[in-house]
């Protein structure tokens, strides 16, 4: 039985990708830069639900304290966070216990990690509807962060890469704290100056992830652990071994995903 907001979980595509970066007038050089910076540039768990982060200033701020008790979940301060990945489920669902929608939009979701508060900036009627677009796939998570960043015309900021103004707009007046403008323009020189994620490869990573397999990080680099965990996974499938990563590679691995009901 699949877990709350464990979805199809596709990896992005080519064509998402370049997708946005038409629609938001850059190269894809910048959009790697936001999403590296982000979520280290993936946008589901292991267990195929989406990246998030509960912020339990903001679920302080939308039930105007009420359940502060539970400081895990409600404070005026920000924080609490505990560990990644699991753990924010966990609270999420301490929250949703006491206002869903509330919870749902006090959560940061994806690879771009917008806000569920912010969902009529990217694109989405109410924050169901948002979150079910993040569990679906990254093309999916991809075109909100688009829609997110043209509403707030961040785009403009992104395009001139003045990092300053783009950290202002999207991690808020307190972005020097985490010294995120300084972070993005080191993920853009990196970018803009060396090889960028291979598309299949990173899908081929982390298709064998959610299967159990061990890759390495979602870097779209195929390094050693990458080629070993294809290898067994091929071996496991009785599937024909390759000396790359290609289209046929990922839809192999991608039919070999357990449908979730």
């Amino acid at each position: 039985m699949a877990l709350p907001f464990q979805g199809t979980a596709y990896a992005l595509s080519a064509e998402g990708l370049a997708a946005v970066a038409d629609t938001l007038g850059v190269f894809a050089a910048e959009i790697w830069t936001v999403l590296s910076v982000e979520t280290s540039g993936c946008g589901y768990l292991s267990d195929r639900r989406p990246q998030i982060l509960f912020e339990r200033h903001i679920f302080h701020r939308l039930t105007q304290g009420q359940y502060d008790a539970n400081g895990d979940i409600s404070s005026p301060t920000p924080g609490g966070y505990g560990s990644p990945g699991r753990h924010q489920y966990d609270r999420l669902t301490q929250a949703i216990a006491d206002d869903r929608a509330a919870a749902l939009q006090s959560a940061s979701w994806g690879i771009g990690q917008i806000m569920g508060e912010n969902f009529a900036a990217a694109g989405f009627a109410d924050v169901e509807e948002m979150v079910q677009a993040m569990s679906g796939s990254e093309d999916q998570q991809l075109t909100a962060i688009s829609s997110f960043m043209i509403s707030k015309k961040l785009h403009v900021s992104l395009q001139s890469h003045d990092w300053a103004t783009f950290a202002a707009g999207y991690n808020g007046p307190n972005y020097r704290t985490n010294r995120y403008d300084v972070r993005l323009n080191a993920e853009y020189q990196k970018y803009s100056a060396g090889v960028m994620p291979d598309i299949n490869v990173r899908a081929a990573q982390l298709y064998l992830t959610y299967l159990g397999f061990h890759p390495g990080p979602v870097d779209g680099i195929a390094g050693e652990r990458t080629l070993a965990a294809l290898a067994q996974f091929q071996a496991s499938a009785s599937a024909a071994t390759s000396a790359g990563i290609s289209g046929d590679t990922i839809s192999e691995l991608q039919a070999a995903l357990p449908i979730l009901s």
